[in-house]
């Protein structure tokens, strides 16, 4: 794996302090032509980008092109598929012997729902459709996500029209083909303060170029998703077109699709399943789930593979076919691909669908049905002539869920809510320094021990927000939002902030580690892994270590003390 660190654009590194007389594996060093400043606008006099604990260089020096530092790697290349392929009987309706037949067959079933293709500038949910790299307004974004072919063929951009970026796209696919004939694979440049994420899947490149500050797990970890919804919508047998032509333009396949990228990319900001790899229950009484599942597991019975009942993102219950797994990702993808397509919403649809962790090369079969505006049923199956046997397994789910109060219970748990730090269980009295999570208090000199978290806002010690994660259920719960983390801006910083210590739990460089206590100029954040949960907890950056810890173990029991009415148990998880 190749990791790139260039310098600002235009400036030659120096290349002796990025190699050793001892290095068993020398660098290789690569002349590019210069990057523009129409993107990489770092400032000339910033010291170069290092990638995980690279050597710092000399101060730059001014030239025409510059000098990129590539290093190899003994990593062995990684799978091109994203997750495994599912039990091979539950997938009959498109196998891998019919593989020849399944490209035609499946682009032709994908243009039922496909509506003709409006004009670039009234796209739903393309944003500044009429910029291109040229547009100082295209320059100044901070976060681009794009994809395209192996040949260079744009096929999606987050901003600007895709045909007006042409260029730009064919730059890209020249750098990543360029490190390839090395033999080796581009996957991180940093240029100031710019990231350039990789990633190849076969023949579909994916690039993200951001300046958020963002971890590069955590964008590598977007282009995945990005990657799984393209496959949702045509499946990976799409790779077999670009084998018969190299030249072969995508982008059709996807027409009217912009406003499925659009929304799951705007979720980044704010979905913590983005980057859990988890998904989250809306709250109800234990009788109210357990009724929602014992119709849905008589519905599977009859011969479905899934049967999920959700209230917008939030699952109210699932049930699958024995030996069937459904990943948390595909959860994600599949939710985004149906609430952001908004002729689901007028009437009961029948589409194809493909689950890439469950399996990558075939479709799948989504009956889709909204009771109101906000609960949706989901049934999906191997057979494509299952339409009105789905029709009348909803018609008996509806029937119970009406007669069982089910779906008004749904519309009170909207209006009620979440949990709320507020609502935390006051600390125990006489509760000594220690803590299950083994930290000592501060000592009695400490400036933050005489400074109290402002009043009025938060839970206890100065709680502001919580995200707590069952490993084993892969679901986890998170807090409403309370004063002062409200704006939308606020609640944005706040999932960057969870991003980065998620990431740095989880780095596999350093190994995994089992608690963090961080303190900055906005939060206090504390984070706590175990083989059974994982807890992230942001508080008032005044809030006293001590207290936080014994607020996070409250936190904690009090999750324990309700699990029944914010998870789904009693099922087999729905694992990787």
């Amino acid at each position: 794996m190749s990791e790139i660190t260039s310098p600002s654009p235009e400036i030659q590194s120096n290349s002796s302090s990025a190699s050793s007389d001892n290095d068993p594996d020398p660098p290789i060093h690569l002349r590019l032509p210069p990057l523009s400043y129409s993107l990489f606008d770092a400032e000339p006099s910033e010291p170069n980008g290092v990638v995980h604990g690279s050597a710092s260089s000399e101060p730059p020096k001014p030239s025409q092109s510059h000098e990129v530092v590539i290093r190899g790697s003994s990593e062995p290349p990684s799978p091109s598929s994203s997750g495994y392929a599912g039990e091979r009987g539950s997938s009959s309706a498109t196998s891998i012997s019919a593989a020849d037949d399944l490209t035609h067959h499946e682009i032709e079933e994908l243009s039922i729902h496909d509506d003709p293709l409006p004009p670039p500038t009234s796209l739903p949910g393309k944003r500044n459709a009429d910029e291109d790299d040229a547009s100082i307004s295209w320059r100044k974004r901070k976060k681009h996500f794009f994809v395209l072919s192996h040949s260079g063929k744009p096929i999606y951009s987050r901003y600007g029209d895709e045909h007006k970026l042409a260029g730009f796209s064919a730059t890209l696919q020249a750098i990543i083909s360029f490190v390839e004939n090395g033999g080796d694979r581009v996957k991180l440049v940093r240029a100031g303060n710019h990231q350039v994420v990789f990633l190849v899947k076969g023949p579909i490149y994916l690039v993200c170029i951001s300046c958020t500050e963002e971890p590069y797990e955590s964008l590598r970890g977007q282009l995945e998703l990005i990657y799984g919804q393209v496959i949702v919508i045509l499946t990976k047998s799409i790779n077999r077109c670009f084998e018969r032509n190299p030249k072969f333009d995508m982008t059709p396949l996807l027409g009217g699709t912009d406003i499925v990228f659009s929304s799951l990319i705007h979720s980044f900001n704010w979905n913590p399943a983005t980057f859990l790899h988890a998904y989250t229950c809306l709250p109800l009484t234990y009788a109210t789930r357990q009724a929602a599942g014992a119709i849905l597991q008589d519905v599977v019975d009859s011969g479905v593979l899934f049967a999920i009942l959700m209230c917008r993102h939030k699952v109210i219950s699932l049930v699958g076919a024995q030996k069937a797994t459904l990943h948390p990702d595909d959860m994600l993808l599949l939710v985004n691909f149906i609430m952001s397509t908004e002729s689901f919403r007028t009437s009961e649809s029948f589409s194809p669908v493909c689950l890439p962790r469950y399996n990558p090369l075939a479709f799948l079969y989504a009956y889709i049905h909204y009771f109101d505006d906000d609960t949706y049923l989901m049934l999906l199956t191997t057979r494509s002539d299952a339409f009105y046997h789905l029709k009348d397994c909803r018609i008996r789910i509806e029937t119970v869920l009406l007669k069982s109060n089910v779906l008004s219970e749904v519309q009170r748990s909207l209006l009620d809510g979440g949990m709320r730090v507020e609502d935390l269980p006051p600390l125990p009295p006489h509760s000594g320094s220690s803590s299950h999570l083994g930290y000592p208090g501060l000592p009695t000199d400490s400036p933050y021990r005489s400074r109290e978290p402002g009043s009025g806002t938060g839970g206890a010690a100065g709680l502001w927000h919580f995200i707590y994660r069952s490993i084993f259920l892969d679901q986890y719960v998170s807090s409403d939002f309370s004063s002062p983390v409200n704006s939308p801006r606020q609640k944005k910083r706040l999932y960057r902030a969870y991003q980065k210590i998620f990431s740095s739990m989880h780095d596999k460089g350093i190994g995994p580690n089992k608690t963090q206590f961080r303190r900055d100029e906005n939060y206090v954040l504390l984070c706590w892994v175990t083989q059974d949960f994982e807890l992230y907890a942001a508080f008032d950056p005044l809030a006293d270590k001590a207290l936080a810890i014994k607020t996070c173990n409250r936190v904690c029991q009090w999750v324990k003390d309700v699990e029944n009415e914010i998870f789904l148990l009693g099922a087999s998880p729905f694992s990787w």
